[in-house]
């Protein structure tokens, strides 16, 4: 080797007991719990489509970042799934992590400002048991989140019910994860093995690629994700429509709804020229203009995950 390696013996890990958490199973909001307000006509048309695409049998594919499961809403996204609803989630690398030790102890989240001066942030023992159950994965021939779900699951963790990749592996809906390596900090561990993190989260995006394939009529939600979502998506509808093409049909009648904080102003079906900031924010241009321009229909919804989701459910589950 021409560079020295980072010799990870080195590391102390802590148990997640020592560990003070941001963010605990009292923040995690039940179905019928009191939330914001939030009347948006389009969230309505987003609900109506999301309506039309389950009674039609199609794809709602809802990619999400893992603030979603740190603002407490990850019972909403299991009933979705439980109800037939949302028939594929994608998360980004951060998504287990936080679902994961939710699930183990009730608690998640420390804080980056604290741990990072002592140089122990991300170093937690039972956090990198999410690494073994991608070894296994790899083994079997999982994708990383059916492998994380399945122990969470089979290993009966205490608050499993508010698991999203439990509930992925129990309903048999495919829970994918996209990870960028060096991104999470289950890569910091000494039990990391980046071939079987590689092996697992490509995987996953073969199958989310086939879920993509099956998208005509059907809706892609993205909830804050900014790189993530837009551009796993776009390579994966790259691939569904050049093999769909080859076999006489199209992938181009669907609805789009990126729901994030920032503002967009009315114009955003339009792409953002090259001189403005807007133009580098990527839903807007992949997932709200470029990838529905031939046929399809997209929304923006502004707000706080904690407003909008929960409101898009209701809405949802009404009709």
């Amino acid at each position: 080797m021409p560079y020295p390696l980072f010799d990870r013996s080195k590391l102390k890990l802590r148990p997640l007991s020592e560990r003070m958490h941001d963010m605990t199973l009292a923040e995690v909001l039940n179905l019928d719990d009191d939330v914001p307000p939030f009347d948006d006509p389009d969230l309505r048309k987003v609900a109506e489509r999301v309506a039309q695409a389950h009674q039609a049998g199609a794809q709602v594919i809802t990619m999400m970042g893992a603030h979603v499961i740190k603002r407490g809403l990850s019972r909403f996204v299991v009933d979705l799934m439980e109800r037939g609803i949302v028939t594929h989630v994608g998360m980004n690398g951060a998504g287990p992590i936080h679902d994961f030790e939710l699930a183990l102890i009730g608690a998640t989240t420390e804080s980056v400002a604290r741990y990072i001066q002592e140089g122990q942030f991300g170093l937690w023992e039972e956090t990198g048991r999410i690494n073994e159950a991608i070894r296994q994965g790899a083994r079997d021939g999982l994708g990383l989140g059916e492998a994380v779900g399945r122990m969470i699951e089979e290993e009966r963790f205490p608050h499993r019910d508010v698991s999203i990749l439990a509930a992925g592996y129990r309903l048999r809906v495919p829970v994918t994860v996209h990870v960028g390596i060096g991104y999470d900090i289950i890569h910091e561990h000494p039990n990391c093995d980046g071939a079987a993190l590689g092996e697992t989260s490509y995987r996953d995006f073969l199958i989310l690629a086939h879920s993509v394939s099956q998208l005509q009529g059907g809706v892609l939600l993205n909830f804050g994700t900014a790189v993530m979502g837009p551009e796993v998506f776009l390579k994966a509808l790259a691939m569904a429509r050049n093999a769909a093409h080859q076999e006489g049909r199209q992938i181009n009648r669907f609805t789009t709804a990126v729901f994030d904080l920032v503002e967009l102003g009315p114009d955003y079906h339009r792409e953002a020229s090259r001189s403005d900031a807007h133009y580098y924010f990527r839903p807007y241009k992949t997932l709200l203009v470029r990838t529905v321009q031939d046929g399809g229909e997209s929304f923006y919804i502004q707000g706080d995950h904690r407003a909008t989701l929960p409101n898009l459910y209701r809405l949802v589950t009404e009709r």
